[in-house]
């Protein structure tokens, strides 16, 4: 899974919110406005048509050039992949994310609605996005560790009424 970060919690939120807004094509058979598309724009801050034409060069769809992955080919794509990568994803993030099919985040989500679940229908990438995020959220905020061993050097200093 992911490591939460705030950067990649705030890209997973507004890539849900621009696809729920519609302010963002979605089409899950182009590399651009697909899923995983989608969330490398606002990663990358490539056009839909700059991942399109780099996954082109390519072969098969996300989880297939995920599958082939190298990051010392130079080949765009890989560039791409390992900049999301850097942003905290692992690349089975990736492969989950164009299917909507992580465990962790697919049991956040009611049976009804889970068991319904397409990769390929924008509501569904929406919700998948939303709940992903809401999970990086509480393991980051359960991640932070406050000292306050100052308070036991002078509590009376820090009483609150």
């Amino acid at each position: 899974m992911a490591h939460p970060s705030i950067e990649l919690i705030d890209a997973l939120r507004r890539t849900a919110n621009k696809l729920a807004n519609q302010q963002t094509p979605y089409q899950w058979g182009h590399m651009g406005s697909c899923n995983c598309g989608n969330l490398a724009q606002e990663l990358t801050k490539l056009t839909k048509a700059e991942i399109h034409q780099f996954a082109m060069q390519g072969r098969g769809d996300w989880r297939e050039q995920v599958e082939e992955f190298c990051p010392t080919s130079g080949l765009p794509m890989d560039l791409l992949i390992a900049d999301m990568l850097n942003h905290g994803l692992t690349t089975s993030d990736l492969q989950h994310l164009e299917r909507l099919s992580d465990k962790r985040v697919q049991a956040r989500i009611s049976p009804e609605r889970r068991n319904q679940l397409r990769h390929n229908f924008r509501d569904d990438v929406v919700l998948y996005l939303q709940e992903w995020a809401n999970l990086l959220e509480e393991e980051y905020v359960a991640s932070i560790q406050l000292d306050l061993s100052f308070l036991q050097e002078s509590p009376e200093v820090y009483q609150f009424a």
